[in-house]
């Protein structure tokens, strides 16, 4: 069965256990449930942001991953599905997203080496892993695979690099569908925005205790804190106004960060 035309939903797939993913989430600002996906996490959002402002499902998973990836060693892959396209976009670091997507009838839409950039920075099989994904690029490799079928296709090539979505969690389900499953998923944890003291204390918090923390000070540190403080700021009052929340995460991850390491610096030049 095709997805209708009328279904929207997406999920943020995480290469990283819950724990590592649940601080940089809760920067999202937004209410979202996370849960075990085999070696992956998984993140179901709770609202549909994407019905209120002027982006689309696609936009909105691209910029919530995208501030996902920012300062951590771990991908995150978002997977959308609206008014019959379906797609993914591929966030790593400050790496540029990688992003495919299908029409309803199963035509790619995407660019050539989005396929290239997946299976490199997720570690699949330079061979035959890829000869899969590339496959789905083509649009005479099978007709009658629409856009759901190829992208439930990437879901299942997936399970080689460890992912094991819970039940119900899948492609071309409506959203609310998709939420009620997540509650019930096993060890499944709700992660919502706290405030601006709390975010800060938790960057701080992963800073002191990650092992690159009593190096992260000096001038070099001050400057980097300062510039993703001076980058985010103007980003997330710009988002507010274009009511985005994609750029809205990722204009809050950069101030968290940028504050955190200006305060960690500062106790640190203390002691």
């Amino acid at each position: 069965m095709s997805i209708s035309r009328t279904v929207t939903g997406g999920l943020l797939l995480c290469r990283a256990e819950p724990l590592a993913v649940r601080r940089p989430a809760h920067l999202l600002r937004v209410r979202l449930l996370l849960a075990p996906a085999g070696e992956w996490s998984v993140l179901v959002p709770e609202d549909k942001p994407w019905r209120d402002g002027p982006e689309t499902v696609a936009e909105v998973l691209s910029g919530w991953g995208s501030a996902l990836a920012i300062g951590t060693d771990w991908p995150v892959l978002g997977l959308w599905w609206q008014d019959g396209r379906t797609g993914f976009a591929l966030s790593s670091g400050f790496r540029r997203t990688a992003a495919y997507g299908w029409d309803a009838a199963g035509r790619p839409a995407g660019e050539p080496d989005a396929m290239r950039a997946l299976s490199a920075r997720l570690g699949l099989d330079p061979v035959l892993d890829l000869a899969e994904l590339e496959r789905l690029t083509r649009a005479d490799a099978d007709p009658a695979v629409d856009g759901e079928g190829r992208l439930l296709a990437l879901v299942a090539l997936l399970t080689r690099a460890g992912l094991a979505l819970p039940a119900g969690l899948a492609p071309g389900e409506p959203a609310d569908r998709l939420r009620a499953a997540a509650r019930v998923a096993p060890d499944v944890e709700t992660v919502e925005w706290s405030g601006w003291p709390d975010a800060v204390r938790a960057e701080l918090d992963a800073v002191e205790g990650g092992p690159l923390g009593p190096w992260v000070r000096g001038p070099r540190a001050r400057m980097l804190g300062a510039a993703q403080v001076a980058a985010g700021a103007p980003l997330l009052a710009w988002a507010a106004h274009r009511r985005s929340p994609g750029w809205a995460a990722a204009g809050a991850v950069l101030l968290a960060q940028g504050a955190a390491a200006l305060a960690y610096d500062r106790a640190r030049a203390r002691r």
